[in-house]
C-alpha cells in the first residue's frame, strides 16, 4: 500500500511544476542558505557532490581530495554523475519540484536545463548565493571536503562573471543572497521569497496538459 507522502508526489505534489537552480563557488554556504530558504517545501535537491561524497567514503578515498588519487577519484565523480542524472530524470518524469544545486561556473549549461525545463512546462528560478573571495577561501579551508585554493579562486571568478547573465536569463525569478554574514532576517526573507513563488498556480498549457492527461488516467 502506497503512503500517503507517496500519493502527493507527481501530480498531487504542490511544488510540482517548479525549479530552483543554485549558483555559488565553492565556500559561498549554497548547502546552508538553501537550508534555511527552502526547508520544509519538500523540493527534491539534485546535487551529484552528495552521491560523489557518499561513494568517495565508500571506495575509502580522502575527501582531502590528494593528488595522488586523482584517477581514482575522477571515476568515482563519473559514477555520482550518473547516479545523480538518473535521480533527476525520475524527479522530471513526475514534473517534481527540483532544487539544482551547482556552481554556476557554466551559464551556457544552466541555459540548457533551463530551456530544456521550461519546454515542459516549468517554472524556473535561481537562487545566486554571493560572497567575497575572502569569506569563500575561509569557509573552503574548514570544509571536510576542501578543494584547492586556485580552483576556489578560478570558480569565484567564473561564477561572478556569470552574475549578469543570470539575471538576464531568469529576470524576476533571479534572488541574490549576500551571504558573507547573512543573518535570520536576510534569509526569512528570500524564504519568505521562495514560498511566495511556489504558491503560485501553474500557469503554462504545456504543464496543464501534463496533468490534465495524468488526471485522465487515473481516473480510468
Amino acid at each position: 500500500m502506497k503512503t500517503f507522502y507517496e500519493l502527493q508526489e507527481g501530480l498531487y505534489d504542490p511544488n510540482i511544476f517548479k525549479a530552483f537552480f543554485l549558483a555559488g563557488g565553492p565556500g559561498s554556504g549554497k548547502s546552508y542558505v538553501v537550508r534555511q530558504a527552502t526547508g520544509g517545501t519538500g523540493l527534491k535537491t539534485v546535487n551529484s557532490d552528495d552521491a560523489f561524497e557518499h561513494l568517495l567514503n565508500k571506495a575509502g578515498l580522502s575527501l582531502k581530495m590528494p593528488p595522488e588519487e586523482f584517477e581514482r577519484k575522477e571515476v568515482v565523480r563519473a559514477r555520482a554523475k550518473k547516479v545523480t542524472a538518473a535521480k533527476q530524470k525520475n524527479y522530471v518524469e513526475g514534473r517534481l519540484g527540483l532544487i539544482i544545486d551547482g556552481t554556476g561556473k557554466d551559464a551556457d549549461k544552466i541555459l540548457y536545463q533551463k530551456t530544456m525545463l521550461d519546454e515542459l512546462g516549468y517554472d524556473t528560478y535561481m537562487i545566486y548565493v554571493n560572497t567575497s573571495l575572502d569569506v569563500a577561501l575561509q569557509r573552503n579551508a574548514k570544509r571536510s571536503r576542501s578543494l584547492a585554493e586556485p580552483f576556489v579562486v578560478k570558480a569565484w571568478k567564473d561564477v561572478q562573471a556569470n552574475i549578469g547573465k543570470f539575471s538576464n536569463i531568469f529576470r524576476a525569478g533571479f534572488i541574490v543572497v549576500d551571504n558573507n554574514n547573512a543573518d535570520e532576517d536576510i534569509l526569512k526573507q528570500v524564504y519568505k521569497r521562495v514560498t511566495g513563488l511556489l504558491r503560485k498556480k501553474v500557469q503554462n498549457t504545456r504543464a496543464k496538459n501534463w496533468m490534465a492527461a495524468e488526471l485522465a488516467k487515473k481516473q480510468r
